[in-house]
């Protein structure tokens, strides 16, 4: 008996299903049809941070899916002979900010190279070749300190600002910078939306205001004052409808934009907005899988409590306008002998992520604690958490990589290989 059901109801039915059960369905030739359309789907979901312009090519999206989903099951078994360690060497000064400017999507020849983009004490941009361990590009001395930087790999390009507010778009090839844009104060955020109508360049200063560019162009499309002081956090969320506004300071709320609004302004209207009634944030994070989701961490009180709260947001059309709503689902707060965290991350919008000192913490958004891990000898100083990996380094050089396992009704974290630098080994030991 075969069930007619149109492609588009169906499609909706099994966007429900996991990875493993799309593909047993997709076995059926009456589902063969949209299940390359659900692969996009889970692709752009899961390995969102990936540049699949460039990586496609002929293929198709379930083959795509299926050598992605090949390649993450090779990591949760990796082996120390998986690993590439590589030195940079000479007179480089302080490594500081480092992204990737292109992982999977940028192809030289028939080999797939991967770029990673750090900045220098130096007053200088470097480009770096991962695999081979080599410098392949670096640009002149800046006359100030970079800052901060941004890259977006879908067009290869980097982004930084410098002391001064000097704002500077490189392809990294080049000598020169594509634009440069001197901005009035100095600037605090860098973000990059890449939207259907192109990629936008987002700066926040020391004066509360927001500036959306054009990219590579750098041209002005609007300028919005969210607050008094300096806007210290600025996140998209990964389906680009929302912005996150805020900065550290106690008497600061955050605010949540409609990026159209500020890609697109109107004339003599501000800009759409809400405001979230939670002030003393210090960083926040969009769920990767329900992008209308976000966590906020925050400190309080002369203990600086530290707490988190996940809002869900809602955009309603009414006529002629919007209707902006911003729902607490959840809130907890950290017991006070627990050492405040710095970083944080989000796994499926229900669980949250953060280091303690040494520990690697996981717990729901309701403050149930799910796992803990104690894999470092010394404090966590830096945390990566995207929808695949969670990566932790310590003050006592070194790393530990953990990924996620959605069975269940949480998704937790598998314990997957901890690498360490010792002494005056030229490799780090397993």
């Amino acid at each position: 008996m075969e069930l007619q059901v149109p492609d588009v109801p169906l499609l909706k039915i099994f966007s429900f299903l996991d990875a493993f059960s799309l593909l047993q369905a997709s076995q059926v030739n009456r589902v063969n049809a949209p299940h390359n359309l659900l692969s996009v789907g889970l692709c752009l979901k899961k390995w969102s941070l990936c540049n699949f312009s460039g990586c496609l090519g002929s293929q198709t999206w379930k083959r795509l899916f299926l050598q992605q989903t090949k390649l993450e099951h090779r990591m949760a078994a990796v082996k120390p002979e998986d690993f590439l360690f590589r030195e940079a060497s000479g007179n480089l000064g302080i490594l500081g900010p480092m992204a990737y400017l292109s992982g999977c999507g940028h192809t030289v020849g028939a080999q797939e190279k991967s770029v990673l983009c750090t900045v220098s004490s130096k007053h200088k941009l470097y480009a770096w070749d991962v695999q081979e361990g080599t410098m392949i590009w670096s640009s002149p001395v800046q006359q100030s300190s970079i800052m901060r930087l941004a890259t977006l790999p879908q067009m290869h390009l980097a982004f930084t600002v410098d002391l001064e507010g000097t704002v500077k778009v490189w392809n990294c090839q080049d000598e020169d910078a594509l634009a440069t844009l001197t901005m009035p104060w100095t600037c605090f955020s860098l973000e990059i939306c890449l939207t259907n109508d192109g990629p936008f360049l987002m700066v926040s200063n020391a004066e509360g205001d927001i500036y959306t560019l054009t990219v590579p162009e750098l041209r002005g499309v609007s300028k919005v004052n969210a607050f008094k002081y300096s806007v210290d956090l600025l996140h998209c969320s990964p389906d680009k409808k929302w912005i996150f506004a805020s900065g550290t300071h106690q008497n600061i709320l955050p605010v949540v934009f409609l990026t159209e609004s500020l890609l697109k302004p109107s004339e003599g209207k501000s800009p759409l907005s809400l405001s979230i009634p939670f002030s003393s944030c210090c960083r926040a994070c969009w769920a990767p899988r329900r992008t209308s989701r976000i966590t906020v961490m925050y400190r309080r009180g002369s203990c600086k409590k530290t707490g988190f709260t996940t809002f869900e947001l809602m955009a309603k059309r009414m006529g002629d306008r919007t209707d902006m709503q911003a729902r607490q689902i959840a809130t907890f707060l950290l017991p006070l002998h627990m050492e405040s965290p710095i970083w944080m991350g989000v796994g499926d919008g229900n669980t949250v992520v953060f280091e303690s000192g040494p520990s690697l913490f996981l717990f729901t958004i309701s403050g149930h604690l799910l796992q803990r891990f104690e894999d470092h000898q010394r404090t966590i100083g830096n945390l990566w958490v995207d929808p695949v990996h969670v990566l932790t380094t310590s003050t006592d050089d070194s790393l530990h990589l953990y990924m996620w396992d959605e069975e269940g009704r949480y998704p937790h974290l598998k314990s997957c290989c901890h690498l360490e630098h010792v002494g005056n080994d030229p490799a780090p030991s397993w």
